[in-house]
């Protein structure tokens, strides 16, 4: 008699309409290079002159926009100072953002020119390296932080700033001493720090995976080995984005794909930060890992369509969610 066939796993259920009991989670946000951001824009159609729209910027302020978007109450840690840094902090305040600021010489800014309907890099400045009695504030704030929020979300810089890689995996570990919950967002050595250490969950796309010498190449099967191997080491997840490829989660027990519908880009920038703060929501929230992926995937598949990075309607990325499948894989 032959054996009955095992049957492929089928996609997890979508989450219901039934309001989650946490529906304000705390987060806090590390920030550590946030930026002033110029952007000018073409005339409308009932204008004559271009529009200039000015907004904080950086990784960490726009994953903290998207939190707050999602009804968290969120939390900023970073270092702002000179100019850019007093004007970006206002912004930040004006967008509902609560900054535990520390100092530093002055931040980064850009100006870009989209006139011509492509992003143009008319100016770009670095900001200042963080001293070491900066660096040791900085940390401070945010493990004080982190130690009274649901979630923390870490942010790293491709900019120099003065912050060493073990920076991120002391945090990592601090925090999950006292059990709280931790996402990271990282690449290079910053991810390799927290891949160290325990119980975070890594967010880092397939360029990172490959460009950080943790896989071979960009194929599923590469990118799953070693993200297996990562988890074996120390992180309670790792989530790799793939652009428009499904997104992979990886834990010790389980391996699952995150399929978002086809959704036209209209600017790229944005989804990943968007993602992480979804997650982060999610298991703010309450919800198991694949149920807070879910979320992040919708929060960054709608991000594409907009204009604004770290932006979204939270009752929109909600109802898209229902329309992510997130399906357990064949190990």
């Amino acid at each position: 008699m032959s054996a009955t066939p095992t049957p492929a796993p089928g996609p997890l259920p979508a989450p219901s309409d039934t309001p989650s009991p946490a529906r304000t989670p705390a987060v806090c946000v590390l920030a550590l290079t946030p930026l002033l951001t110029v952007e000018i824009e073409p005339a409308g159609p009932y204008e004559t002159s271009p529009e200039v729209h000015v907004h904080p910027g950086g990784q960490g302020l726009w994953l903290a926009r998207m939190a707050y978007s999602l009804g968290a109450q969120v939390v900023v840690c970073g270092p702002f100072g000179g100019e850019t840094g007093t004007v970006a902090a206002h912004l930040a305040r004006a967008e509902n953002l609560d900054l535990r600021a520390t100092t530093t010489g002055g931040n980064g800014a850009y100006v870009h020119d989209r006139r011509s309907g492509e992003r143009v890099e008319v100016v770009t400045m670095d900001p200042f390296p963080l001293n070491r009695h900066e660096v040791d504030d900085l940390y401070g704030t945010v493990l004080v932080s982190g130690l009274d929020a649901a979630v923390t979300i870490l942010t790293g810089s491709e900019t120099a700033v003065g912050v060493p890689a073990s920076f991120f995996g002391r945090l990592a570990r601090d925090l999950h001493a006292s059990e709280r919950q931790v996402v990271a967002d990282l690449s290079g050595e910053q991810a390799r720090a927290v891949a160290d250490a325990p119980g975070a969950v890594l967010k880092i796309s397939h360029e990172e995976m490959v460009e950080g010498g943790f896989a071979d190449d960009d194929t599923e099967a590469a990118l799953l080995s070693a993200a297996r191997g990562m988890v074996d080491a120390g992180p309670r997840a790792v989530v790799v984005s793939r652009a428009h490829d499904p997104s992979l989660l990886v834990t010790r027990e389980h391996t699952y794909t995150v399929r978002t519908p086809r959704i036209t880009t209209v600017d790229h920038r944005g989804a990943g930060d968007s993602m992480t703060a979804g997650i982060a929501v999610g298991l703010g929230r309450g919800l198991d890992l694949p149920g807070a992926v879910r979320l992040g995937a919708a929060a960054g598949a709608l991000n594409v369509t907009r204009r604004g990075l770290g932006t979204g309607r939270r009752d929109q990325i909600e109802r898209l969610a229902r329309r992510i499948t997130v399906r357990e894989a064949r190990t």
